[in-house]
């Protein structure tokens, strides 16, 4: 569904509120791929992913998987 004019002039105020809404956060991916910077994107949705997970061994598998894809000098992404 097409954003409404309402919801685009929130995501204009807060990220939080861009990035918790699909669309926004389609659109803003479509920049960030003509930035070259979509990686960021990835990155910060894994992290808040992490965040949310409460079983200590779905932690520590996330956590080396942002390490690995994201932070790790030998990561595609870093």
């Amino acid at each position: 569904p097409k954003p409404t004019i309402e919801e685009i002039k929130q995501w204009a105020q807060s990220f939080d509120k861009l990035m918790k809404n699909p669309a926004g956060r389609n659109k803003f991916r479509e920049f960030l791929r003509t930035e070259y910077s979509e990686e960021n994107m990835l990155f910060w949705l894994a992290c808040e992913d992490l965040k949310k997970e409460i079983n200590k061994s779905a932690i520590e598998e996330k956590a080396r998987v942002i390490y690995e894809d994201y932070i790790s000098i030998l990561s595609p992404k870093e």
